[in-house]
């Protein structure tokens, strides 16, 4: 039995016994009347007492003023509402003694919370906004504010932290969040006019790879990114494009330095590849010879394209596209990426990818994983060189999938099934980025973050958070800053996960260093303490 509890029914019952000795003495010291008035009066009072005395009345607080006089070890005891006291308790991997104590903030001051008794199990979760009770009841959509301030979480790396979060400069009412969104959503007459131009460029250079060039003949197109996702923002001024190639009798060599990367080897095939061209003497598919190639073929076609104002971007070094700057009516980036479709399974490393099963099911993972996953010609990096035979590992379309069918519920956001905030709050840690990168922009020190790892980072917290109740729309501010608390926390341990391959860390030493990562930290825990006051400039 809690000793705490203990003490709580010993002062109750003090107080009760306590209650009609007060009320009698007040009697005795009333003024003189009639003996049957007077003893009706003590008879009603007597009945009143112990009622109010157990309420907590004025007896009971002065026993206890006089009990916690004697005794300043013990201390009145503060207890929330159940319910709230659940939503503000964070799991930790290992059960808390009785004696700790976790901290709930108000909006005026922070009340300390006895812990409750630790569970039977040690369950490790990332806060949560509108989590299911023990019995599986739903909770409501209301609006709820997360714990804050010093409070434990699963990072990604499996360890537990204590987020350095100051208690009592967190301004949750100092941006809207539906003035946020509105200002993100792209415009209809925008979107109509960029797509047109777009749709304009690529099918010309598409007819012009299919009806000249041999080696990329059977090419097709495959639409990917934010805008093809539905979740770009502010404008239409960005899209990619995938120009996949099906390669049938391929064998995938691992490349010993990362598991995203790979060699391409052909099987032998008497008849020969008009892909051959491309082969290094030990048989390797050369990603940037082929990369080179594609990319003069399509330099050559722009030239021919006279109603469109566009040009090709100088190449940047690593990357695997060929950009396409077009300047009227306003400026707009395409980027093109050559994805050869191997015609295989999934690559061992990404056995433990995709974690899905708690939020889209297993089905759907089995699903997944028959779809077909890319290669394109991204090099890995070797010191300040790169192994320019090397392919890396996509599964955009695969990302697309899970960002169109993203609820556990079949018609999540679809017309005739109940909304939800993912792809809000996806857009909205995009922008936080976006402008963060906007304001530093002179200081390069956050050149080397991008939204892919936003939205790897928004993946695994919706691997944390699976159930649709955590994600209603009326509580996108509190979904909002479980996405801002992972991401925090992948910032701290320097570990964020790909999605698909576990074993590749995209926060690695040798992808950002350390100073750049501990810069966008102390910038974002300074947007969040203030009420994201980056939202409303630029």
């Amino acid at each position: 039995m809690d000793s705490r509890r203990g003490k709580k029914t010993r002062a109750s019952s003090t107080a009760g016994n306590a209650a009609p000795n007060a009320s009698a003495q007040g009697v005795r010291d009333a003024p003189t009347q009639p003996a049957a008035d007077t003893a009706s009066m003590a008879a009603a009072a007597l009945r009143a007492a112990p009622s109010k005395a157990g309420d907590g009345g004025p007896a009971r607080e002065s026993v206890r003023q006089r009990k916690n006089a004697q005794s300043p070890r013990e201390k009145t005891e503060v207890r929330a509402p159940r319910s709230c006291a659940k939503r503000a308790s964070l799991c930790a991997e290992a059960p808390a003694p009785q004696a700790s104590a976790a901290t709930v903030l108000t909006e005026r001051q922070s009340v300390p919370l006895e812990a409750e008794e630790p569970p039977e199990a040690p369950v490790a979760c990332l806060p949560k906004a509108g989590s299911r009770s023990r019995k599986g009841a739903r909770s409501s959509c209301t609006e709820q504010r997360p714990p804050l301030g010093p409070s434990k979480e699963l990072c990604p790396g499996g360890a537990v932290q204590v987020p350095n979060v100051s208690q009592s400069e967190v301004a949750w009412g100092s941006w809207n969040s539906k003035e946020v969104l509105d200002k993100l959503r792209l415009k209809r007459e925008e979107i109509s006019v960029a797509a047109k131009i777009v749709n304009r460029v690529v099918d010309q250079l598409l007819h012009r790879l299919q009806r000249v060039e041999s080696e990329f003949k059977r090419v097709t197109l495959l639409n990917t990114g934010s805008y093809y996702e539905h979740v770009k923002i502010s404008a239409p001024d960005e899209f990619d494009v995938m120009f996949k190639l099906e390669v049938p009798r391929v064998m995938l060599e691992e490349y010993p330095k990362s598991d995203a990367h790979y060699f391409v080897k052909f099987k032998r095939n008497p008849q020969g590849s008009p892909l051959d061209q491309f082969l290094e003497p030990d048989r390797r598919l050369s990603a940037s010879r082929m990369l080179s190639k594609f990319r003069k073929i399509i330099t050559e076609e722009i030239k021919n394209i006279t109603d469109v104002d566009v040009a090709v971007e100088k190449k940047r070094r690593g990357s695997p596209a060929v950009t396409l700057i077009i300047t009227q009516p306003r400026e707009i980036s395409v980027d093109i990426i050559l994805a050869l479709q191997p015609c295989t399974s999934w690559p061992a490393c990404t056995q433990e990818g995709l974690p899905i099963e708690r939020w889209l099911g297993s089905p759907i993972r089995r699903q997944l994983r028959q779809k077909p996953f890319y290669l394109v010609p991204k090099h890995a990096k070797e010191g300040n060189s790169f192994q320019e035979e090397t392919w890396r590992l996509s599964f955009s379309n695969i990302e697309k999938d899970i960002l169109s069918d993203h609820g556990q519920s079949k018609v999540c956001c679809q017309s005739n099934g109940n909304k939800c905030c993912r792809k809000d709050c996806l857009k909205l840690m995009k922008y936080l980025l976006e402008q963060l990168k906007k304001k530093f922009e002179n200081q390069k020190k956050l050149d080397k973050f991008c939204s892919y790892h936003v939205k790897t980072a928004f993946f695994h917290t919706c691997t944390q958070h699976p159930s649709d109740d955590e994600w209603c729309p009326e509580n996108v501010s509190v979904s909002f800053n479980n996405c801002v608390e992972y991401f925090l926390c992948c910032l701290r341990t320097e570990r964020l996960k790909h999605y698909f391959i576990p074993t590749v860390n995209l926060f690695s030493q040798d992808q950002i260093d350390k100073k750049s990562k501990d810069f966008l930290l102390e910038q974002i825990e300074y947007e969040r303490n203030n009420g994201y006051p980056v939202f409303s400039e630029f």
